[in-house]
């Protein structure tokens, strides 16, 4: 499978978690990957999800997402 296709794949399970109401909460990285854990908000029994990815530009990916979590629980200045 080529690494793009491998991206396209990462990235639809990212989506699809954030479309179904998750947010990242915990990132662990290794020289497998990283390995991104999601919860999903606002729920009471804590549903959580765990993605393996590989491909440096799912890294990158997710890593934005976080970005833009994060900016918008800070207060605005």
């Amino acid at each position: 499978m080529s690494a793009s296709q491998e991206y396209f794949e990462e990235k639809e399970k990212i989506d699809f978690l954030l479309y179904q109401g998750y947010q990242i909460t915990r990132v662990s990285e290794n020289l497998d990957g990283a390995a991104v854990e999601f919860e999903r908000a606002g729920t009471t029994n804590q549903e959580r999800e765990v993605l393996l990815l590989q491909t440096a530009d799912a890294r990158k990916y997710f890593s934005s997402i976080m970005f833009h979590q994060q900016k918008n629980l800070t207060p605005a200045e």
